[in-house]
């Protein structure tokens, strides 16, 4: 018997020896006009609530959410950005670096916020955004079905025109939360495929057939990936 106190180890692997596994972070920016929804729709995702009262984000702000797909824990963090100029000048070069995926997030209601997409898009692009990184178009605010300006046939053609998916959604209603969960868990599912793809196949979305626009209202909203 060996010396020394402490009892006998139980049998089975040593957890000091056992590997570490490291969790992954895709960081999502999610990008449009004031006003339009984007914190709502970082709150729904992350929290699985609508806040009772939000005010006008102000610089940069960041919501994660670990998700486990196919065995493998992932961490999502959400970044929201202010849509005001003078909120977001100092930090915009911050916000674009090492971005994983691109939300666009525009009012349905509000065709302004839509038309601006061409802006946001290009400020996307002139912070050297890859057009390798995944993108979604989502028109938010559609409880609101008697306001809407932007039709969905418009949005669909800007969409397509952009290689986008686009969602409509609607933040605040309830029994939207599974279709909001399915444009982040869209773009992770995609970014997990793409990651785990040898090297030189990683240029683009993996080869599958894939429509590029829809309609959420299409998309089951079953299970842990909808696309």
């Amino acid at each position: 018997m060996a010396a020394g106190g402490g009892g006998e180890r139980p049998p089975g692997p040593d957890p000091a020896l056992e590997p570490y596994v490291q969790t992954r972070i895709f960081k999502i920016i999610v990008i449009g006009d004031s006003n339009v929804g984007k914190t709502c729709l970082t709150f729904r995702f992350c929290g699985g609530t609508f806040p009772g009262k939000t005010e006008a984000t102000i610089g940069v702000d960041f919501r994660e959410r670990t998700v486990e797909i196919e065995g493998e824990r992932i961490k999502v963090q959400v970044w929201d950005t202010a849509g005001q100029e003078r909120f977001r000048k100092s930090m915009v070069e911050h916000y674009y670096r090492n971005v994983h995926a691109v939300v666009f997030v525009y009012d349905v209601t509000k065709m302004s916020s839509f038309t601006n997409l061409k802006t946001w898009i290009e400020e996307c692009n002139g912070h050297a955004v890859s057009p390798l990184v995944p993108r979604v178009l989502v028109g938010n605010k559609c409880d609101l079905k008697d306001l809407i300006q932007v039709p969905s046939s418009l949005a669909l053609k800007f969409a397509d025109a952009h290689n986008m998916l686009l969602f409509e959604t609607s933040a605040k209603d309830p029994q939207e939360s599974q279709n909001v969960d399915a444009i982040f868990m869209c773009l992770v599912c995609r970014l997990k495929a793409q990651r785990s793809l040898p090297c030189r196949d990683t240029e683009g979305w993996p080869a599958q057939p894939q429509p590029h626009a829809r309609r959420l209202d299409e998309a089951s909203g079953k299970g842990s990936c909808p696309c």
